[in-house]
């Protein structure tokens, strides 16, 4: 493989391109050439019409830099150039992270987490300590004071009710289930009743 040097201005966008690339990539492609430079070249056909690499030729752009390394690919048809189009863009995309090695590199960098592509504040927070992520859990459920007194009266209030209901309620034995009463208009309220589950002595309304 022959990698040449050639002036961006003699490189040809081409008429239809597959992949759109968005501003945000753009200025993640300029953060990856101002850490490591141009790592792979762009390629062209003979006519040095960009096949694959618009996305770093827009970001060489960006920079304000004149020329980049470039691959010339000869002798293809245009359906050959297209398929190579689709394959570059597809192909990439089919891979899937390891999280465990990922992780691995994130705790091995430590606090030096500037890695183009990545937001730092979501790396900050993947990396950040076990005894952090445990406090900030153990303070999930903590009840203050102030609200531990009003479910406390929440909860005397409720049995209060409770018990005034079942003091003026009439109790339906299962073995005997009182005929029903149909509700008229709006006439005289039905009375409360209430059947008592034999297990757990709980009272059901009905």
């Amino acid at each position: 493989m022959k990698v040449t040097r050639m002036k961006l201005s003699s490189l040809r966008l081409p008429e239809k391109n597959v992949r759109i690339h968005s501003e945000k990539q753009t200025k993640e492609f300029v953060r990856s050439l101002d850490a490591f430079g141009q790592i792979r070249p762009i390629v062209v056909d003979e006519d040095h019409t960009i096949l694959a690499g618009n996305g770093l030729y827009a970001a060489l752009m960006a920079k304000g830099e004149t020329e980049a390394d470039v691959l010339v690919m000869k002798g293809l048809s245009e359906n050959e150039k297209k398929k190579l189009m689709l394959a570059d863009n597809k192909i990439y995309s089919l891979g899937v992270d390891d999280m465990d090695v990922f992780e691995e590199f994130l705790r091995d960098l430590g606090d030096d987490l500037e890695i183009p592509g990545y937001d730092l504040e979501l790396l900050e927070t993947i990396t950040a300590d076990m005894s952090d992520v445990d406090e900030m859990i153990s303070g999930y459920g903590t009840v203050s004071d102030s609200t531990r007194e009003q479910i406390a009266a929440t909860a005397e209030r409720y049995e209060a009710q409770e018990a005034e209901h079942a003091a003026a309620a009439e109790e339906i034995k299962p073995a005997q289930p009182a005929p029903e009463t149909p509700a008229e208009g709006h006439g005289e309220p039905l009375p409360r009743r209430f059947i008592q589950c034999p297990k757990c002595g709980e009272r059901i309304w009905v």
